[in-house]
């Protein structure tokens, strides 16, 4: 199924806007799943089984995994949503950007070894570094365009000729790259007023949100700025403060609990 389909599907079929975020940090696991060898997996199962009929994606952070050599970990989380949630789609969350022949690799790693439904790319390369990912017509390309950190102000908020570089970065996506319509945006939570900027630069053309939760971003501000016409458009991201919820042996209903009161804030709001 092409991503977006699956994904517009979620969204009316679950009422729920929400992105659950996947970043397993071993420390902040439940006691009684250190010494498991499959840890990282089952930790992230449970979150997602507990979660599934509230989100409209998951979004697992690769380097979570890579940098406990857990990819394979990964790869068996994926399979597990695709089989047991399968109307939920994943985004590879990976913010790859290289050369073409880089990319193809990259691509290759996301789509066929990941078997992932959409990835984030960083376009800062152009175009030429995108086409890999774009060759997967059904799949999804979430490109950075306004990033929720402090520090995207350094290049992101730079004038190229007379419009701010992530205004640029908005109008080719949704202009030039999106011949497939299986392009979406990443923009932060913290700066609503750039939220708004995209909608109005972009259409609908899907947007997924991190910053709301531990970064602080404004729920009712995000869902204002960036909802489309029909109250959807959106994938708000949080992850620690489902994830963490809670530190017993109940973390994964402790999860539900906040991800049906963050998507519930949402829905208020749309």
């Amino acid at each position: 199924m092409h991503f977006m389909t699956a994904l517009k599907a979620a969204w009316q079929q679950r009422n729920s806007l929400l992105c659950v975020g996947l970043d397993p940090d071993p420390a902040k696991f439940p006691a009684h799943l250190a010494a498991r060898p499959q840890a990282i997996f089952e930790f992230c199962r449970d979150i997602v089984d507990a979660t599934a009929d509230l989100a409209c994606a998951f979004k697992p952070q690769i380097a979570y995994f890579a940098a406990r050599r857990a990819e394979d970990q990964l790869e068996a989380l994926i399979e597990h949503i695709h089989t047991h949630h399968p109307a939920v789609p994943v985004i590879l969350d990976a913010k790859r950007g290289d050369i073409g022949s880089t990319a193809e690799q990259y691509a290759v790693e996301a789509f066929e070894r990941f078997k992932a439904d959409a990835i984030t790319v960083n376009p800062y390369m152009g175009r030429d570094s995108v086409e890999p990912y774009l060759a997967y017509p059904d799949k999804g390309v979430i490109l950075l365009c306004r990033t929720s950190n402090p520090g995207g102000s350094d290049l992101q908020f730079l004038d190229v000729g007379g419009e701010k570089l992530y205004e640029r970065v908005a109008r080719l996506v949704a202009e030039e790259w999106n011949a497939s319509g299986n392009c979406g945006l990443v923009v932060g939570a913290t700066f609503p007023a750039e939220i708004a900027r995209v909608r109005e630069l972009t259409g609908e053309l899907p947007l997924l949100v991190p910053g709301i939760g531990a970064q602080g971003g404004d729920i009712a501000a995000t869902v204002q700025a960036g909802r489309t016409a029909d109250g959807c458009g959106l994938m708000i991201n949080s992850s620690r403060a489902i994830l963490y919820a809670g530190q017993g042996e109940d973390f994964a209903a402790a999860a539900r609990r906040v991800a049906r009161d963050t998507r519930d804030a949402i829905n208020a709001h749309r």
